[in-house]
């Protein structure tokens, strides 16, 4: 039961912060269409970019509840681990290969760090997945999966 509890730990404390960014992240997009206001922060964004960071904020907010979900349930919730440990390795390599090709020198070595906690994200969700559920594995051998 150790594993369960860490799954959950894990689940709802990501899943909190997912929350909490993506709203802070949806209401700077608010903010931004205030008549005067300016964007400030280490990368230069348009109006196309003020977008993106609203949609992505909304994608946090999504995410971040289907982890507090899974922290209640977290063999009903398994899907969930699974996806975002594949979520955060694609983050991670997107800021590798970000670094790599030195575009945004600028931000120093903020990128691999953030590549670095990504994977031990992703990998503490796939060593503590939960086990499946046994009625789950019943009914699909039941009808024959």
């Amino acid at each position: 039961m150790a594993g369960f509890r860490a799954y959950r730990v894990l689940c709802g404390g990501l899943g909190g912060l997912f929350v909490l960014s993506g709203l802070a992240l949806t209401f700077s997009f608010f903010r931004s269409l205030m008549p005067g206001a300016v964007m400030s922060g280490p990368i230069p964004m348009g109006p196309g970019g003020v977008y993106f960071i609203a949609f992505t904020g909304c994608a946090l907010v999504g995410w971040g509840g289907g982890l507090l979900g899974a922290a209640r349930r977290p063999a009903a919730g398994r899907t969930v681990g699974t996806l975002s440990a594949f979520a955060l390795t694609l983050m991670a390599l997107v800021r590798i290969f970000a670094w790599v090709i030195g575009d945004y020198a600028y931000l120093g070595n903020v990128l691999r760090g953030e590549a670095a906690i990504f994977l031990m994200l992703a990998l503490a969700f796939v060593w503590l997945r939960p086990p499946a559920l046994p009625e789950v594995a019943a009914g699909s051998q039941a009808a024959g999966g």
